[in-house]
């Protein structure tokens, strides 16, 4: 089962597409499990209280469906999300051009919100 480590703005390109996710990421990947990094959700959560009520960030699903995991060396978000997904070969949610960028260049599998209505698999070098 393909592992994908879900990063806030990947996530929230989702939302903001109306995407139904698990099918979306069925569809690309087969059965795939979603981990969650509490500096990701952490992050989730204030741009959700910038957001307000009027733009739902789904949360709670996304927190139903997740299992979270622990970054130990308590590092930026992004080079977290980069030492998980080397470490232990999972793939990545994003939008970010630059974590894209780094990912794509560790060898690291990326899903990206494509013409904002569909994911798209960035194979690795």
């Amino acid at each position: 089962m393909q592992q994908v480590l879900i990063d806030a703005c990947g996530w929230v390109a989702c939302i903001d597409a109306k995407l139904n996710i698990d099918q979306a990421m069925e569809t690309l990947l087969g059965p795939c499990e979603w981990l969650l990094l509490p500096s990701v959700f952490d992050e989730l959560n204030r741009l959700q209280e910038d957001r307000g009520r009027a733009k739902p960030l789904l949360l709670n699903m996304l927190e139903a469906k997740s299992t979270r995991v622990e970054d130990e060396s308590r590092s930026h978000t992004d080079d977290a999300l980069l030492s998980h997904a080397q470490e232990h070969g999972c793939a990545v949610l994003t939008v970010d051009t630059e974590l894209k960028r780094r990912l794509y260049e560790a060898n690291v599998q990326v899903i990206e919100v494509r013409q904002n209505n569909r994911l798209h698999l960035i194979d690795s070098l």
